[in-house]
């Protein structure tokens, strides 16, 4: 006689969800929470909290202190983070490193550099696809810098030597790399975007090199922003070795080829 899977019997639990939804607050985590057990083959009842007297009472009568709270077969779960956790999916806020956001921004800047080798050559696979996109990479590369200047430079000194000898370098070096993304993706000043590039990307290159594969640290890496969980590592060099790439071969297909 057959069983019923343990995916079958949690399609058939039911979920009970209080959240908060008044004319002032419409709580986004309760309705995640709520699309997410309906994805999940739950049977939601949804419990909106619509004045403060409501969202108050009930925190006092189950002795929590936020909302949207979970119950699940008259067990309470938590949360929109906790409930993910039950459902054994991975949890946005937890800790640790990742290479999300470094993948995501170069895949980006790969389609952009096929974008705008389509728009001005009519064709995919032009000579300069490479370097519209490496281009692309450095300017949104430059951006999530820029976002937070501060932030960049403060973790940036934990690993950068030229930085660790002169601080102010870590504050010029998201305008540096922006503007070296933006003039190489223009063709035009390479004499300034090439040397740029190739400083940058060497004293870039050193400096990740000696942190991770010789003093062996452990080190988050500046390279999308100062409050990122990208671990610094072959990624951040592989980056800063792309950069001396461009400045050296920028100027070689402009003089040579």
């Amino acid at each position: 006689m057959s069983t019923a899977s343990p995916a079958s019997v949690d399609k058939r639990q039911r979920a009970r969800v209080y959240r908060m939804k008044t004319a002032e607050h419409l709580c986004p985590f309760g309705m995640k929470t709520v699309s997410l057990l309906k994805r999940q083959g739950f049977d939601v009842e949804d419990h909106p909290l619509t004045s403060r007297e409501e969202i108050d009472s009930f925190k006092q009568r189950e002795n929590v202190d936020t909302t949207p709270q979970v119950f699940i077969d008259d067990e309470r779960i938590g949360g929109y983070e906790e409930v993910r956790a039950h459902l054994g999916l991975s949890v946005p806020n937890q800790e640790g490193t990742t290479y999300w956001p470094v993948i995501a921004l170069f895949v980006t800047a790969f389609f952009m550099g096929l974008a705008v080798s389509w728009a001005t050559g009519d064709s995919l696979l032009t000579l300069r696809m490479p370097e519209y996109a490496i281009a692309t990479a450095m300017c949104l590369l430059g951006l999530q810098k820029l976002q937070d200047v501060e932030s960049f430079s403060t973790m940036f000194l934990n690993y950068d030597l030229l930085a660790q000898r002169y601080v102010p370098y870590g504050y010029m070096y998201p305008y540096a790399e922006t503007l070296a993304g933006v003039l190489m993706l223009a063709g035009t000043l390479i004499w300034i975007a090439a040397p740029m590039a190739l400083f940058i990307g060497t004293v870039g290159a050193v400096s990740v090199f000696k942190a991770v594969y010789i003093d062996k640290r452990e080190l988050k890496c500046a390279c999308v922003g100062g409050d990122s969980n990208v671990p610094l590592g072959i990624v951040s060099l592989t980056e800063n070795l792309v950069m001396i790439a461009m400045g050296l071969w920028m100027p070689f297909r402009m003089l040579v080829l």
